[in-house]
């Protein structure tokens, strides 16, 4: 059993033509699989596209990024469904819906402006919980500055709290106790290595490794040694290795097998 690499951004490198190599790479570096997560309606076609020219090794989920939230997303919201009523000719399903969620840190400073689009994610944001909800699939939560309003969202929502994980968790035990309490997930990037990232490391812990998911959310958030170059699929493993080693003092080829074994399980792949 290879790493899977629960979130990462495959378009950067499809559209720089990097794509091929990225995957060989990964390939080589064990990666089993990798989901790769719609931001937009510009890159959900690509996915499925990348996910039916590469069945098993790529999958794929979409939704509507809260950075991405435009004055008419209720537009693309639209098309989420023919992805799941697709005929199978077109490509598989997603896995999940996703990313959605809440984002304060990129709000503009203007504080008429900021609330106009914090109300526009919150309505972006219910609407994917409820698509989720009808089609009983798991949500990947992006939740930048607004943990306590998304949890507060879900709750309202009546979406299965164990279908829900917070992808790239960057909060400390306190709020991860609020996840596992209601049955939800974190999964980690390479921020697990930064040096300052003791907060992120302790909820990893309290987590536990039977509920541990991994991912690279590349290109972004690389981890060590490569901080500050561009991530990829392939640095899952320096992850993984330091997780392994640093965090739950087991064997890197027993984190492999329960990690990829918690993806399994919380994605029905």
């Amino acid at each position: 059993m290879g790493l899977i690499d629960t979130h990462t951004h495959l378009e950067s490198f499809a559209r720089a033509g990097q794509l091929d190599a990225a995957l060989a790479r990964a390939r080589e570096a064990g990666v089993e699989s990798m989901i790769t997560i719609g931001t937009g309606s510009d890159d959900w076609g690509l996915y499925r596209d990348l996910a039916r020219t590469h069945p098993g090794f790529v999958n794929y989920t979409v939704g509507i990024h809260p950075c991405a939230v435009e004055a008419n997303w209720e537009e693309a919201q639209a098309q989420v469904p023919n992805f799941w009523e697709a005929v199978s000719s077109a490509g598989p399903r997603p896995l999940a819906v996703g990313e959605i969620g809440l984002d304060r840190f990129h709000l503009p400073k203007d504080a008429a402006e900021a609330g106009t689009i914090f109300a526009r994610q919150k309505a972006a944001f219910a609407a994917g919980l409820a698509f989720a909800k009808q089609r009983d699939c798991p949500v990947v939560v992006h939740s930048r500055g607004a943990f306590a309003e998304c949890v507060e969202m879900i709750d309202a929502s009546g979406v299965d709290w164990a279908r829900v994980v917070f992808h790239c968790f960057t909060e400390g035990e306190a709020e991860m106790a609020e996840l596992v309490r209601r049955g939800g997930f974190g999964s980690f990037t390479g921020i697990l290595t930064y040096k300052s990232a003791a907060n992120v490391r302790g909820a990893a812990k309290a987590q536990g490794l039977s509920r541990l998911m991994i991912e690279t959310d590349a290109p972004y958030l690389t981890p060590m040694p490569h901080r500050g170059k561009p991530n990829e699929p392939a640095f899952v493993r320096l992850t993984a290795e330091f997780a392994a080693k640093e965090i739950f003092g087991i064997s890197y080829e027993e984190l492999v097998e329960v990690t990829a074994q918690n993806a399994r399980r919380f994605f029905r792949m």
